[in-house]
């Protein structure tokens, strides 16, 4: 009778434990307060037994949405949405169990991401680098939008793709906001404040990592343009793999461990491709209208790698999102005393590379010894401004600052054309900086300029026949040239010279 009951036992502990393997789960993603990108077929996804039925009632309609789970147990279904409004709705899925969402919206599902100054909070932390934005107090009090959501994806590296991200959306509130991305929370609350339209914002950012981080493995390694960067990645495991020997073998020989030093790796999210596998790859199922990112300073030191690293990244994240040519819109960095013009320069020509894009000059609000300017709002500002301009087709909006066109000489002086610049241009201070022209000798001197119109004159009684002009074309430059609508002009120069970075 007893091993009856133990088998009996044992029996129901094995379909106790099929049956808890076999209920739907979901990702992160899809849970409590999401935002779905209206107008759209949207992607919900999740795991469940293998060929096991999903049935799926959405909170906007009367007919059931029914899929089935593939041999392995994945399963995915598009859904439609309609037009946003701001009702709260329920979103029930039934298998072998039950699982209700609710405070779900419609709205405009925008991604955040990038490096240190993309993952900067609102709100200050004590002792850290986080130093919280400017007036920091006063905006986490106002950030009570409870049609805004958010969502940080929890920093992780990965050597493989991923399935699943760590998170949970939260209303914006004062307390929802303060560890929050600064950039992605001010984009996300001025273009909610004038599309008057629930916003969703996932912010899946980490300090100090490189374009490569975020990029697939598959795309390194099939241009050989970017081979090198994996090349150097090998090198720098073999030399930590024989750092690690030498210290093995000297405490096999009797070197006591306190008079050596143990090498250690590089910070996990410093290599290749591992932010794609660990913090994209988990997220590239959910539906969304578009991307701000905020990354560069990491890349300077290779800022001519860079002009074909970043619109291959963003390229790789177009084809495998399967959403087109999708808005892609960034900052261009700040001024700081650890960067270079370059670095600029390569984000300024990507504009040319990468359709559907636009970038967010920074030049007037950087801090030459703080690489983490406080000033986010005027950030999160300029970028909505681009995508109200450029996505949401609000007309006759300003959204950039003059960008160099083309250059015209004559004799002493050079003529330069931008374009942004309709409504003419403008300075602030008596005398317009930041300009250098120079001769055949490839010699660069400080330049007299002068607002003509919608054009800038330059020269120099040092240059007799100029034929280069060049532009804030420092690591720190400090430049007064705007249009007329006060954003600023770009960095850039119009020669190619010394291009070895």
């Amino acid at each position: 009778m007893k091993i009856v009951k133990k088998e009996l036992l044992l029996f129901c502990f094995i379909a106790a434990c099929q049956l808890l393997q076999a209920q739907i789960k979901l990702p992160a993603l899809v849970s409590d307060n999401m935002v779905l990108q209206q107008k759209a077929k949207v992607n919900l996804w999740g795991w469940a037994a293998p060929n096991e039925i999903i049935k799926i009632q959405l909170g906007w309609q009367t007919d059931l949405v029914e899929t089935k789970a593939d041999a392995k147990g994945n399963w995915k279904v598009e859904v439609s949405t309609p037009k946003a409004d701001e009702k709260k709705y329920t979103i029930t899925l039934q298998a072998s169990n039950k699982i209700t969402l609710n405070n779900v919206l419609l709205g405009e599902v925008w991604i955040c991401s990038g490096q240190s100054n993309m993952f900067f909070p609102v709100g200050k932390q004590e002792g850290t680098w986080k130093t919280g934005v400017k007036n920091y107090e006063e905006e986490v009090k106002n950030a009570n939008f409870p049609l805004i959501r958010l969502f940080t994806v929890m920093t992780v590296a990965s050597e493989k793709p991923l399935d699943d991200v760590k998170g949970n959306w939260k209303e914006c509130s004062p307390e929802n906001v303060y560890d929050f991305s600064a950039v992605g929370y001010f984009f996300g609350r001025d273009l909610f404040q004038n599309i008057k339209t629930p916003i969703g914002l996932i912010s899946t950012s980490w300090g100090g990592t490189k374009a490569e981080a975020w990029t697939s493995a598959k795309v390194l390694e099939e241009n050989k343009d970017l081979v090198p960067i994996l090349i150097e990645n090998v090198q720098k495991e073999k030399q930590y793999y024989t750092d690690l020997e030498a210290y093995y073998t000297n405490l096999k020989n009797g070197t006591a461990a306190a008079e050596l030093k143990k090498p250690k790796k590089t910070e996990e999210n410093k290599y290749p491709y591992v932010l794609y596998n660990g913090m994209l790859h988990p997220i590239i199922n959910y539906t969304m209208k578009g991307v701000i990112w905020y990354q560069g300073e990491s890349n300077a030191e290779k800022a001519l790698l860079y002009q074909t690293l970043f619109p291959a990244m963003v390229q790789n994240w177009r084809d495998n999102w399967k959403q087109g040519d999708f808005p892609f819109y960034y900052v261009q960095i700040a001024p700081h005393k650890g960067q270079n013009p370059y670095i600029r320069e390569a984000q300024l020509l990507s504009l040319n590379k990468i359709k559907n894009s636009g970038m967010a000059v920074t030049t007037d609000v950087g801090n030459e010894t703080n690489i983490h300017p406080i000033d986010k709002q005027t950030v999160g500002y300029r970028l909505s401004l681009i995508a109200r301009a450029q996505t949401y087709n609000e007309s006759k909006l300003a959204f950039s600052g003059p960008i160099y066109n083309h250059m015209e000489a004559d004799k002493k002086q050079i003529k330069l054309f931008f374009d942004y610049a309709e409504s003419g241009l403008s300075q602030k201070g008596d005398v317009l900086k930041e300009f250098e022209v120079a001769g055949e000798d490839k010699v660069f001197y400080p330049a007299v300029a002068k607002i003509k119109g919608k054009t800038v004159v330059v020269s120099s009684e040092k240059v007799n026949k100029p034929i280069a002009v060049r532009f804030a074309w420092k690591a720190v430059p400090d430049p007064n040239l705007f249009n007329a609508e006060n954003l600023p002009a770009s960095p850039f120069r119009t020669d190619n010279w010394e291009n070895q970075k």
